[in-house]
């Protein structure tokens, strides 16, 4: 099972989006101050979440959403399905 998911920092007011087979441990790692995007902060939650049995079919859904660009659509994506 694959993971796209959208994490939210309230230190940054910023979100990322990521695809990982492991969220847990995926999501420590970007707590854990480690290099990239999510290394300036440490409260990163995960707000979103789509499910994929497919590895390839998640990846290309993570660059669909990374390519909207937009947070206004991320929070339309975000507000129209609770976890």
């Amino acid at each position: 099972m694959f993971i796209v998911y959208i994490l939210y920092s309230v230190t940054l007011g910023r979100y990322y989006v990521g695809f990982t087979g492991n969220l847990p441990e995926r999501l420590r790692r970007h707590n854990s101050y480690s290099k990239g995007f999510t290394g300036r902060a440490s409260d990163w939650t995960v707000v979103y979440q789509e499910s994929y049995v497919d590895k390839e079919i998640a990846r290309r859904r993570e660059q669909e959403i990374k390519s909207w660009k937009s947070r206004v659509l991320l929070e339309k994506l975000i507000g129209s399905v609770g976890l």
